[in-house]
């Protein structure tokens, strides 16, 4: 037995240009927006970093009608942006690198965090509804001060400490850990690393300790707990010379990588064994993935060729599928729904929300 996933709405708003007119080109695999549905999932916040700064649009969700294309491709529906405003945080001085936010269960506080291109890491508290943006705000600096080149930067939450974040650096080869301001430790990585999440529901209480990292063509896989090897507990390597630009864990436990290949390969860290490899299901590089919350048994991916779909990795099928209409400066989903959003580079952000269908026989 087993849900479909189906898109009940897919929407395309414009970032207004008195808000931000030319946005900075980023990097192949951006990670530059971040989501969150509010309440009564009538309307979601769409934050995407640009430059220096953070921006906030809120585009409604209710339910639209669907039209397809050619092979099934989603047509999005024109709506406007109901709100928008530019953060005030503490600003960075060079180009933000990634945006990432986390749902504090039980409160009605999310906290972003912020990275860029030198390391500098900001953390804000937000109100959930929009009206407050200032919370409470910290900034950690990197260890070496910003000296050196800036280049792509990654950060994730823990998925059950919300304080505990970790920050990639591409051109140092360098992953730092912190709780709150305070650092505890770095992993120094063979290649450069292209993107990192904590692993969840390994069924040994490790959702704090495990980290997931894709560097250059390989998998590694690090226990913050462990001195031996740097802290490096297993490297897998994929095809040779096919950089990995995406990592994501479910809620099951496996870990999903894709990358240069083509190729979606998941993972179970309990036997580090391939479970299913979807060869070639994309016609350019990946440079996104994301479980779904509804049944991980489907997994969103981004494609190079301004491509999304939603895809059952089991059976290698694609459910559905949008464009959008430049490249990606960000694509992500919201932490605990499936709602999945992609900002390019002409101002377009489009906003699927996606439901189970019912219930599949099985024969």
């Amino acid at each position: 037995m087993g849900s479909t996933l189906e898109a009940k709405s897919l929407r395309k708003a414009v970032v207004p240009s008195t808000l931000l007119d030319n946005p900075s080109p980023g990097s192949l695999h951006s990670t530059r927006l971040a989501l969150h549905v509010n309440e009564d999932a009538s309307s979601c916040w769409v934050y995407i970093a640009s430059g220096c700064n953070i921006y906030k649009l809120q585009i409604p969700l209710e339910d639209s009608w669907l039209s397809t294309g050619k092979e099934g491709l989603l047509i999005p529906e024109r709506t406007e942006v109901m709100d928008s405003l530019l953060l005030k945080r503490c600003p960075h001085r060079s180009e933000i690198q990634s945006i990432v936010l986390s749902e504090i269960e039980s409160t009605a506080y999310l906290v972003l965090a912020s990275v860029d291109a030198y390391g500098h890491l900001i953390v804000s508290k937000l109100d959930a509804s929009g009206k407050d943006v200032d919370k409470v705000t910290y900034s950690v600096l990197p260890r070496d001060f910003g000296v050196g080149e800036g280049s792509w930067s990654g950060v994730c939450f823990s998925p059950i400490q919300w304080s505990m974040a970790a920050v990639a650096r591409s051109f140092c080869k360098s992953v730092d850990v912190y709780d709150q301001d305070i650092h505890l430790r770095t992993m120094r990585t063979l290649w450069h690393p292209s993107s990192l999440t904590f692993l969840r529901n390994l069924g040994n209480g490790d959702e704090n300790s495990i980290l997931a990292i894709t560097e250059g063509c390989q998998l590694s896989v690090w226990d913050l707990r462990m001195k031996e090897n740097g802290g490096c507990l297993n490297r897998i390597c994929g095809s040779v010379g096919d950089a990995f630009y995406a990592v994501c864990s479910s809620s099951t436990g496996y870990i999903a990588v894709a990358g240069a290949d083509r190729t979606v390969t998941i993972y179970d860290p309990r036997r580090w064994s391939a479970l299913s490899r979807w060869v070639h299901c994309s016609k350019y590089e990946i440079t996104g993935l994301a479980f779904s919350s509804l049944d991980s048994d489907y997994l969103y991916v981004q494609g190079v060729d301004y491509e999304v779909f939603c895809g059952q990795w089991q059976e290698s099928s694609k459910v559905f599928s949008f464009r959008g209409d430049s490249n990606w400066l960000g694509f992500s989903k919201c932490s605990n729904r499936d709602v999945i959003g992609g900002w390019c580079d002409s101002g377009s952000i489009f906003v699927a929300d996606v439901v189970a269908k019912g219930v599949k026989e099985t024969p």
